[in-house]
């Protein structure tokens, strides 16, 4: 029995390495299963991760090439050869560029991206898009200008003539052909039309709202909407069809809450500098503050001058008729009244 032992005992020792390791981990039942659960617990960490690196492409990015300039079809070819994918994401009607071209992307060229990532495009339409010119004669400038709005189009120009309403359209026309009920009249959108407005000869004024801070667009809606026509446009450098949207006016040539005559012209000038902007825009608002001010004293003084005239004339009245002694004085005049 003493010899068998000290056998088992030489085999033991005999054993090593992971063999011997995992034959005394098992003698002890506890600590083998605790063991067990650590590996376990590794393994799956380890082959989530895996999976996430798969999943994600981790370590197979790309650089974003310029697609800009490119024909539609060679800009998805130089996708795929990048793993990458083209969306187009809008068109817009550049007519200095060919139908097909790629006039915009995000992510712009340069930008490091996992490989399967989507490239949004903008790409320049073959022709721009016919719109038919709705009647909006018979309606307020207001509802016209709105009505317009919807269908894609602005206002060319206002022409005031007089009438028995202000700012009532009477007449519509395109290109010098007046738009009826029965027109089917199309034009590309974005065009104008310009309408005959009326004008009570006693209401020929308007006073000019603000355009500074705004993009082009809501600025030329302003205006129309005041009974104002758009003038010269002027953009800074750096500003183009595709970041014209982001332009806000930064200049006005007629002030911000002054009168004007209806149908006046208001030039704008657009930036990109959103500091400018914020400068002119602070600068529109005391100037414009300061010109109410000075409305709201005119307009007191006019009516304290019709008060006193309608006085002197009162006066006048009772010293014809004899009511009122020639040597009354002021004083006794402000005591009658």
């Amino acid at each position: 029995m003493e010899k068998r032992k000290s056998d088992t005992g030489k085999r033991r020792q005999g054993k090593g390495g992971i063999d011997g390791a995992i034959e005394r981990l098992r003698e002890s039942p506890v600590v083998y299963n605790l063991v067990s659960i650590v590996l376990i617990l590794v393994a799956i960490i380890a082959a989530c991760s895996l999976l996430m690196m798969i999943i994600t492409r981790h370590g197979t990015h790309r650089t974003v090439p310029d697609f800009t300039g490119k024909t539609l079809s060679d800009a998805e070819r130089a996708a795929r050869d990048k793993g990458l994918k083209i969306i187009i994401n809008d068109s817009l009607y550049v007519p200095t560029y060919d139908g097909g071209i790629v006039l915009d992307q995000l992510p712009v060229a340069g930008v490091e991206v996992k490989a399967g990532r989507k490239v949004y495009v903008t790409i320049n339409s073959f022709r721009q898009k016919a719109v038919t010119v709705p009647y909006v004669a018979g309606r307020s400038l207001r509802q016209a200008k709105n009505m317009l709005e919807v269908a894609g189009l602005g206002i060319e120009k206002l022409v005031y003539v007089e009438d028995m309403a202000t700012n009532y359209v009477l007449a519509e026309f395109v290109g010098g052909e007046e738009v009826t009920k029965s027109s089917s009249i199309e034009i590309e959108m974005g065009s104008g039309v310009t309408l005959r407005v009326g004008m009570e000869p006693d209401k020929r004024t308007t006073i000019v709202p603000k355009a500074i801070g705004q993009s082009l667009q809501a600025a030329k809606s302003r205006l129309w909407e005041e009974g104002l026509n758009v003038g010269k446009v002027t953009f800074d450098k750096g500003i183009d069809l595709l970041n014209e949207k982001d332009a806000r006016v930064y200049r006005q040539s007629v002030p911000h809450n002054a009168s004007a005559m209806l149908g006046a012209a208001v030039d704008l000038w657009l930036t990109l500098d959103e500091e400018t902007v914020e400068k002119n825009s602070a600068a529109s608002d005391k100037a414009a503050k300061e010109l109410s001010e000075q409305r709201l004293r005119e307009e007191q003084e006019r009516q304290d001058s019709l008060e006193q005239a309608e006085r002197d004339d009162v006066v006048r009245a009772l010293r014809e008729s004899g009511a009122l002694h020639e040597n009354v004085t002021e004083t006794d005049e402000d005591e009658f009244f």
